[in-house]
């Protein structure tokens, strides 16, 4: 039953992170999500020095808010200060991070808290945090609750708001043009983001939680040019390396998340092999000669 759950929560963070990660990919920003898992570190600190308590929901809180403001801030520093994408990306999670690394070392007697139990979280324990009710009964591994529920609002925000977040997408200037807030749905999309990495990395870690971000949409993005196939391909690549990736690790006795990681990559690398559009085999047969 350990298995089941662990492949379960594996495969709901998978549907999450790759859904979003498409359309981060398309907007060049496939490296928001290691920056929100970084730059949450600073409201989890304060959380825990303004409540004392470290349960989930302060910790959740503190570091959700850090997160949309992490966002906030690249935008800022791209669209005012002129700055490229990618270096906003990384000056904002490197400087909170570093404020992060700051407060815990400047409260490091009043504050018990380390990175290992706020940035990386170990899929293995999922199944000994159960929900039992008073009763007695057993109702599976919180976790697993807490990202359906997550799951299930990533779902509807894509069907709802399909149209605008994939003209936005691939054309702000025409989304712009016929009347869709282009600055809307981008703080809606990194606000998704931001709540599907904080909600996940707590129980999966942050490295796991960067290679579903990045790695099943650029799998599928090799793999398609038709959008919504994108989205159901990389949910698929992600899922697959869910299951495999634990048995993987179960095999060779090591790192459940590691094992998903690697084999994401392995997926990748197949993607970009063999790929009937983009492949680099298939560009190889096309510039061989013509044999008469």
């Amino acid at each position: 039953m350990n298995a089941f759950w662990i492949i379960l929560t594996g495969s709901l963070v998978a549907t999450c992170c790759s859904l979003l990660g498409c359309y981060l990919i398309l907007r060049r920003m496939a490296m928001v999500g290691d920056a929100i898992s970084h730059a949450v570190l600073p409201g989890i600190v304060i959380a825990f020095l303004l409540t004392g308590s470290r349960e989930s929901l302060p910790m959740l809180i503190g570091a959700g808010l850090f997160g949309v403001l992490t966002t906030f801030i690249i935008e800022f520093f791209h669209r005012y200060a002129r700055v490229q994408a990618d270096a906003s990306i990384g000056v904002t999670f490197t400087w909170l991070f570093a404020i992060g690394i700051i407060l815990l070392s400047v409260f490091a007697g009043q504050v018990d808290l380390d990175q290992d139990c706020v940035l990386y979280g170990e899929i293995a324990y999922v199944p000994l945090d159960l929900w039992i009710t008073d009763g007695g009964l057993s109702l599976g591994p919180n976790t697993v609750w807490s990202l359906g529920f997550v799951t299930l609002l990533v779902l509807l925000y894509i069907v709802v708001g399909y149209k605008e977040l994939f003209i936005t997408a691939f054309d702000p200037a025409y989304a712009a043009a016929i009347g869709v807030s282009t600055s809307a749905w981008y703080y809606s999309l990194m606000s998704a983001v931001s709540l599907t990495t904080v909600a996940s990395f707590e129980s999966v870690g942050a490295i796991l939680v960067v290679a579903l971000l990045v790695g099943p949409p650029a799998t599928a993005y090799l793999l398609t040019d038709n959008f919504k196939t994108m989205l159901l391909l990389s949910v698929l690549a992600g899922v697959v390396a869910s299951v495999v990736g634990y048995y993987l690790a179960v095999w060779v006795d090591g790192s459940i998340a590691g094992a998903i990681a690697t084999f994401i990559g392995f997926e990748f690398l197949l993607a970009l092999l063999f790929s009937p559009a983009r492949g680099l085999w298939r560009r190889h047969r096309q510039l061989q000669p013509v044999q008469h």
